[in-house]
C-alpha cells in the first residue's frame, strides 16, 4: 500500500520503504486524545500530508530527529477500533498489519483510559512492538484522576509513558523507550476469548504458521479468518499470492482441514460467525475495564459533572439549537464588526501600491493597453479579492477553530443529527456544513470524515447551501442597504443567521430528495464522541487557522482571480459597435434576469464571479456605471442610490441575496468536487442543484410580489 499526495500527485515513500531514514513508526489513537499534538511536537515542520491510495482518508508523515532517535512517524487516522467498520479503521488496521512498521505508538487520553485501552489491546494483538503514550495527564489531574503508568506497563507487558504533549513533557522519555519496544517479543495473550474460541484460534493459527511466515500475527489472523472478515482475508491472500483463499476452499489442504475443524469446535459450542464477532468485542471491552480498574484511581467518581451541566444546555432538545444559533450570530457579529476597518485599510493600501506600479509601467514606456490590463484588470481583481476576503476569514476561521478546540463542534453535530437522520443522511454532515461557512472547498474536503460513499456524496452535493466567507460581504452589504439601514450590527448578524438557517433547511431538503432518488439508502450508524471541554490553545489555534485555513483558501482564490481579472477587463474594454461586450451580454441576459426578479447585469455578474464570489457586487456596479474597471460604491448611501437608479427594490435585493445563497459553487469548490468525486457528472450536479433551487425560489418571490402588487 502506498501513499499519494492529495494536492500534487507526487508519491510519498511506500509503506515498506524507509528511504526517509531510520525507523518506521506508526502513530495510532482514538479521536480527541491529542494524537496530532504528539505528532506535531515530535516532527515539527518535517511533515508531508497526503491521501491513502484508493481512499479519501488523509494521512500525515513526518521525520523525527529529537532525542538521538531517527524515525519516520506515520500519523494514522483517528479510530476507536481496528474491526474495520469504516475506511479509517481499515486504513489503520492494514497499515499496522502490512505497512512494514517497526512499531506502533498508541496515544491514549489519561482521563478516559478505559475506552482507549480497547484500541491498545487490539494493536497489541497484531504486534508486541507497542508503546502506550498516556497523554493529557494535566487534564486528568484537574479531574482528580491518577494513572499508575508502572502498573499499567506491568499489566499490558509493553512500555507505557505518561506525557503532556502540549507542554512537550515526557516525549523525550517516551522516545528513549523505543529500544524496549523494538526488542519486545510475543507474549501470552491479554484477551481470553473462551475455551472453544481459544481452541479454534490455536488450531487455525498453527495451520497458518508456514504460509504467513511471521509476516502477521497468527492469533490475529486466525481470529479474523474465523470471523470471516472478508477485506482482511483478501489483504492476507494478496500478501500470500492467492494461496490463502485457495487453501481455505480446499478441504484437502492443511489450512482447509484446520478451518473446518475450528468451525466445528465453535458450532459445537453454539458460536456462529456473528456470535464470535460479538464475543471478541465483548472480551476486549471487559479486559480493558479490568486493566483500567487496577491502573486508574479516581478521587472524584463523577468527574464529568461540569461537562454534563454545560451539555444539559448546549445539547438540550429544546435549548440546544437556539444556543447554537446564538453562538453563530455572535461569531457573525464579531466578524462583521471587525472586518470593516482592515478591509478598508487593505483596499487603500493596495490602491496606493497600484498607483506606484502604474507609474513604474509608465516610466518603462509600457503600452497603455498593457498598463490597463495589468493594473485595472488583473491587479485590481486580485487586490479586491484579497482585501474583501482576508479580514473576514482572519476573524472567522480562528473563532471557528476555537469552537473546535474547546470541543463544541461535536455538540453541534449532535444537535443536528436527528435532522440528518430524518433526511437519511449522516450526522457528521453537520461538521462539514460548519466548515462550509468558512470555505465550501474546505467543507467539501472535510466530507472525507463520512464513511459511507453514498452519504459522503450527498454531503458534497449539498455543501454549497452554506454561504462561505466569499459570499458574506455581499450578503452583509445588501442587508445593510435594504433591510438594516441605520440599525446596529446585531440586526445584520441576525438576518445573516436567518439566511444560514434557510441554507440548512435546503440542505436537509435536498439530502432527503437525493437519498430517496438517485442516492437511495438508509443512514449508516456512526460513533459520535462528545469530548471533554478543554481550554483552547490560543497560540496554536491562531497559527493553525491562519496558516492552514486562511492563507490556504486565500491562495486558491487568488490563483483563479487573476485570469478572471483578465476576462473582465477584456469584456469591459472590447467594443462591438457602440457597446462593450459586457453591456451587450448584460442586455442579452436581461429578460432572463427579469423573470427571476433580477436583471441581466446581476446574472452576468454571477457568471463572471465564478472564480471568486467577492467580485459579484463590484462587477454589477461596473456594468451599471459603465466603467472599464471594477468599481467601489463607497458608503452604503451611495450604493443605495446607484442600485435604486437601476431599478432595485427590496424585492430585487431579496432575490439577489437568495441567489447569492443558492447558486453554483465557485471555481475552487468545483475543482475540489471534481477531485473528491473523480467525476464531472457529480461536479455538474453539484452546480445544478443549488442554482436551480435558487432560481425557483427567486421566481416564487418575484412573481408573488407582482401578484400581490408589492412591485
Amino acid at each position: 500500500m502506498g501513499l499519494t499526495f492529495s494536492s500534487t500527485g507526487k508519491s510519498l515513500a511506500s509503506d515498506n520503504d524507509n528511504s526517509c531514514g531510520g525507523l518506521n513508526i506508526a502513530l495510532a489513537g482514538n479521536p480527541n486524545v491529542g494524537k496530532s499534538t504528539v505528532f506535531n511536537a515530535l516532527t515539527g515542520m518535517n511533515q508531508h500530508t497526503g491521501n491513502w491510495t484508493g481512499k479519501t482518508v488523509s494521512t500525515a508523515r513526518g521525520k523525527c530527529l529529537r532525542g538521538g532517535v531517527d524515525m519516520t512517524l506515520t500519523d494514522l487516522p483517528g479510530t476507536y477500533s481496528l474491526m474495520a467498520h469504516s475506511a479509517e479503521e481499515q486504513v489503520a488496521r492494514d497499515y499496522i498489519c502490512f505497512g512494514g512498521t517497526d512499531g506502533v505508538i498508541v496515544v491514549c487520553d489519561a482521563s478516559c483510559l478505559e475506552r482507549n485501552l480497547n484500541l491498545v489491546l487490539q494493536v497489541i494483538e497484531i504486534t508486541p512492538r507497542v508503546i502506550v503514550c498516556v497523554n493529557l495527564l494535566d487534564e486528568a489531574a484537574k479531574k482528580k484522576i491518577t494513572v499508575d503508568t508502572k502498573k499499567l506497563e506491568e499489566l499490558l507487558g509493553v512500555p507505557v509513558c505518561g506525557v503532556i504533549a502540549r507542554n512537550d513533557s515526557g516525549l523525550d522519555e517516551m522516545l528513549m523507550r523505543t529500544e524496549d519496544m523494538l526488542s519486545a517479543e510475543e507474549k501470552s495473550p491479554l484477551v481470553y476469548y473462551g475455551e472453544a474460541a481459544e481452541r479454534a484460534i490455536g488450531i487455525m493459527g498453527g495451520a497458518l504458521a508456514e504460509l504467513l511466515g511471521g509476516k502477521i500475527s497468527l492469533r490475529f489472523a486466525a481470529l479474523r479468518i474465523l470471523e470471516r472478515c472478508d477485506d482482511l482475508i483478501t489483504a492476507i491472500d494478496s500478501m500470500c499470492c492467492g494461496e490463502l483463499k485457495r487453501s481455505l476452499s480446499d478441504s484437502d489442504t492443511d489450512i482447509g482441514k484446520a478451518y473446518a475443524e475450528a468451525v466445528r469446535i465453535l458450532e459445537d459450542d453454539g458460536i456462529d460467525t456473528a456470535a464470535l464477532r460479538d464475543m471478541s468485542v465483548t472480551r476486549i471491552v471487559l479486559t480493558a475495564e479490568q486493566i483500567a480498574e487496577q491502573a486508574v484511581t479516581r478521587e472524584i467518581p463523577d468527574y464529568y459533572e461540569r461537562d454534563r451541566r454545560i451539555d444539559a444546555v448546549l445539547t438540550h432538545r429544546i435549548w440546544g439549537l437556539p444556543a447554537m444559533l446564538l453562538m453563530l450570530m455572535v461569531i457573525f457579529y464579531i466578524t462583521i464588526a471587525g472586518a470593516n476597518y482592515p478591509s478598508q485599510w487593505l483596499s487603500e493600501s493596495f490602491g496606493s501600491l497600484g498607483e506606484v506600479l502604474r507609474n513604474g509601467l509608465i516610466s518603462l514606456s509600457a503600452p497603455k493597453w498593457l498598463e490597463s490590463v495589468l493594473i485595472d484588470g488583473i491587479y485590481c481583481v486580485l487586490t479586491w479579492v484579497t482585501s474583501v476576503m482576508l479580514p473576514p476569514m482572519a476573524i472567522f476561521f480562528p473563532m471557528f477553530t476555537l469552537l473546535e478546540d474547546v470541543g463544541y463542534l461535536p455538540r453541534a453535530a449532535f444537535n443536528l443529527d436527528k435532522y440528518f437522520s430524518r433526511s437519511k443522511a449522516c450526522g457528521k454532515q453537520a461538521l462539514t456544513m460548519a466548515m462550509g461557512l468558512g470555505c465550501n472547498a474546505a467543507g467539501i474536503t472535510g466530507c472525507r470524515i463520512i464513511d459511507s460513499p453514498r452519504e459522503r456524496l450527498i454531503a458534497v452535493l449539498t455543501n454549497n447551501f452554506m454561504p462561505c466567507n466569499g459570499r458574506f460581504p455581499a450578503l452583509i452589504t445588501l442587508i445593510a442597504v435594504f433591510f438594516a439601514a441605520g440599525a446596529s450590527g446585531a440586526v445584520s448578524a441576525a438576518m445573516l443567521t436567518g439566511l444560514i438557517v434557510l441554507g440548512a433547511a435546503l440542505t436537509f431538503l435536498w439530502s432527503r430528495i437525493l437519498s430517496g432518488t438517485v442516492l437511495k439508502g438508509m443512514p449508516a450508524s456512526f460513533a459520535l464522541e462528545l469530548p471533554p471541554y478543554r481550554r483552547p490553545q490560543i497560540g496554536k489555534v491562531l497559527v493553525r487557522s491562519l496558516l492552514d485555513r486562511t492563507v490556504f483558501v486565500l491562495g486558491r482564490a487568488v490563483t483563479v482571480a487573476a485570469p478572471a481579472g483578465l476576462v473582465i477587463w477584456l469584456m469591459a474594454n472590447v467594443h462591438a459597435g457602440d457597446s462593450t461586450l459586457l453591456a451587450i451580454c448584460a442586455d442579452f441576459l436581461d429578460p432572463v434576469g427579469r423573470f427571476f426578479g433580477m436583471d441581466g447585469a446581476i446574472i452576468l455578474a454571477f457568471i463572471l464571479g465564478f472564480p471568486a464570489n467577492e467580485i459579484v457586487i463590484p462587477i454589477m456596479l461596473m456594468i451599471y456605471m459603465g466603467q472599464s474597471t471594477l468599481t467601489e460604491a463607497g458608503d452604503t448611501a451611495m450604493l443605495a442610490d446607484i442600485l435604486g437608479r437601476n431599478g432595485w427594490t427590496w424585492v430585487t435585493a431579496l432575490c439577489v441575496m437568495v441567489f447569492m445563497l443558492c447558486h453554483f459553487p465557485c471555481s475552487t469548490s468545483c475543482l475540489t468536487i471534481k477531485k473528491e468525486t473523480g467525476s464531472w457528472k457529480w461536479t455538474l450536479a453539484a452546480m445544478a442543484i443549488p442554482t436551480v433551487t435558487g432560481l425557483v425560489i427567486c421566481a416564487v418571490i418575484s412573481w408573488s410580489a407582482r401578484i400581490f402588487g408589492i412591485i
